[in-house]
């Protein structure tokens, strides 16, 4: 059984976004305009598709959670609605339900190119983007390191803007890139999640 995410604390000490239950800007914010889309809807697959990887476990909704079952290798799923090329953040909770390697893969658009941000990779600690330079997260500049426990959730917030991606887990910084002048892209593995969609390798999550 797949616990429930533990609720968000209403704001943070670098939070610069609208709060993603409402969708409505936190006071010291309304000046900014800022407002939330959920891209999830708690409650049936509606805007979102399987990825074809072959060999792709089962894609469920479960407790107003999506789950992606564990594949052989990959399993993954995208979203079939219109997202922003640029300047925008993603917020959502994910879960390593079982397995060992990344239960986070999120393909995201960087204007025209593809990036993924890996969470939990290359035998189950390795962060960062993939690729930069043709250098994958376990490689580049980003590569960071973290325990994760199965069965916890992890709160992962991503911004990308035309010359940074920043991306926290439960608050606290783990990516910080000046993308300008870089070449982006993905690793082969996971093209068939773009422009945006969640991959998974070996292993069950929750989102």
């Amino acid at each position: 059984e797949v616990p429930s995410p533990t609720p968000l604390p209403t704001s943070t000490d670098d939070e610069t976004t609208a709060d993603e239950t409402t969708g409505t800007e936190k006071p010291e914010l309304e000046k900014d305009d800022v407002k939330w889309t959920s891209l999830f809807n708690g409650k049936n697959l509606d805007g979102w598709k399987n990825t074809e990887f072959g060999g792709e476990g089962e894609i469920t909704v479960e407790k107003e959670q999506l789950i992606l079952d564990m594949g052989t290798p990959l399993s993954g799923v995208n979203y079939t609605g219109k997202i922003p090329k640029i300047n925008y953040e993603v917020e959502l909770d994910a879960m390593r339900v079982t397995g060992t390697d990344f239960f986070c893969g999120l393909t995201f658009p960087v204007k025209k190119d593809p990036c993924s941000l890996i969470i939990g990779g290359w035998g189950g600690g390795v962060m960062g983007l993939s690729s930069l330079n043709g250098q994958d997260a376990s490689e580049n500049e980003t590569t960071n390191y973290m325990e994760f426990k199965n069965g916890q959730w992890y709160h992962i917030r991503l911004r990308v803007l035309d010359d940074r991606i920043t991306a926290w887990i439960d608050g606290k910084e783990i990516v910080d890139q000046d993308i300008t002048d870089r070449e982006i892209s993905v690793r082969i593995e996971v093209e068939l999640s773009m422009p945006f969609g969640f991959a998974t390798f070996e292993t069950k999550a929750a989102l």
